[in-house]
Order: C-alpha cells, then sequence, then structure tokens
C-alpha cells in the first residue's frame, strides 16, 4: 500500500482522538542514542487525550519543561500533560523532531475509547503527573530489565513506559510484560503491538509541521 500522505498539523490535531500515538524521530545525539539502545525506529513517543472542553493534549514523558503542563499548571520534567499542538511544535522546532500520528481503532463502537476507558486515563494522569525521567544510566538498566522480563520498582518513567501504564489501565494491554518492557519502536507499525478488545493502531501518519 502507498504511505499516507502528510497532513498539516491542524488537520492532524482535529483528526485525533483519545488513546492515539504520536511518535517522534530526531537527528540529536540523544535520539540517535535511545534508537541504537532501544533498536527501534523512532525515540520518542506519547498518547493523546481528548476531552470535550480542553484542547487536545499529549500524555508523554520528557526531559524538557518547555511547556506548562496542563494538570499542575507548572513547568516541570518528567511526566508530563501538554497541549498537543504546542507540544508538536516544541518537538519540531526546538528538538528537530519529525512526527507520525497513529490512530486507535476499534475498542468502542464508534472507533474511539469508552467512558470506562476515558476514566482510566485520567486516574493514571493523576497518579503518574510529575514523576521524573530516568537518567541515563537507569533508562539502560530498566530497558535491560525488560527485555529479560524483570519490572522495575524506579519512580522515573520513561516516554514508552508510561504509554503503556496507561494502555495497561485501560484494558488496552493486558499487563503480562513490565512497563519497562516497551520502547518507542514498540508503537511503531514494524513491532507486533498484541492490543486488546479488538483495538489495534492504524498506519503512521506523517506530519507536516509548518516552520517557525
Amino acid at each position: 500500500m502507498p504511505p499516507p500522505r502528510a497532513l498539516p498539523l491542524d488537520d492532524a490535531v482535529e483528526l485525533t482522538r483519545t488513546g492515539d500515538v504520536w511518535v517522534f524521530r530526531g537527528a540529536s545525539v540523544a535520539d540517535r542514542a535511545i534508537r541504537a539502545l532501544t533498536n527501534a525506529p523512532v525515540n520518542h513517543v506519547g498518547m493523546a487525550l481528548v476531552l470535550d472542553d480542553l484542547p487536545p493534549l499529549l500524555w508523554h514523558a520528557e526531559l524538557g519543561r518547555s511547556l506548562p503542563d496542563a494538570w499542575t499548571g507548572e513547568h516541570q520534567r518528567g511526566v508530563q500533560l501538554h497541549d498537543l499542538a504546542d507540544a508538536v511544535r516544541t518537538w519540531a522546532h526546538r528538538y528537530g523532531q519529525r512526527a507520525w500520528l497513529r490512530q486507535l481503532v476499534g475498542p468502542a463502537d464508534d472507533g474511539g475509547v469508552t467512558p470506562e476507558m476515558e476514566d482510566a486515563v485520567l486516574r493514571t494522569v493523576a497518579r503518574l503527573d510529575g514523576r521524573p525521567f530516568p537518567t541515563t544510566r537507569g533508562l539502560v538498566r530498566g530497558w535491560v530489565n525488560g527485555r529479560l522480563r524483570r519490572g522495575t520498582t524506579a519512580e522515573t518513567v520513561f516516554c514508552a513506559e508510561l504509554v503503556a501504564a496507561t494502555y495497561t489501565a485501560m484494558g488496552l494491554l493486558d499487563g503480562s510484560l513490565p512497563r519497562n518492557a516497551y520502547d518507542p519502536g514498540s508503537f511503531w507499525s514494524g513491532n507486533d503491538l498484541q492490543l486488546q478488545l479488538g483495538a489495534r493502531l492504524g498506519p503512521e501518519i506523517p506530519v507536516d509541521v509548518p516552520a517557525a
């Protein structure tokens, strides 16, 4: 099949619903190190949260604190909830990242998520928002333990761990793997991610972010 055409950022944000994932690939030394360490084609992943009375949000974990957290109202490192469009522009302009959208299909009759899943996301946000991002050593240790199917008790949370923990709370992952068994590439189409409840992730849709 031909690859999907690139969507302008505003159109991609308009299409986004709760549970969709956004994946990113950059060219910095840190980006390449994450991809080399995890053997993944991408180095960052976040999950969308779309509520009726708020703009679409991106639930992710990062080292920076460029944007205010929508949950606390503060600039913080680690696990964060950001305005989706602002976050994608920041990752494109400041960090030099390319972005793709993968839409979640199937959990509810209308193709979106159920109210119970949305409640589970909000409980996960309340529980994990503000958790610190792991150090490089902690990231390596967590990744190795994850490959050995050993869980982590660390308070730190890596971006892919956050999406995996949220998907597990929603019932989309069965919880048989520890959260540190996941890396950003787990949410790329080349990986055989086994979702529950008849759900699946659609193909990567490249997103065209206008120049600053």
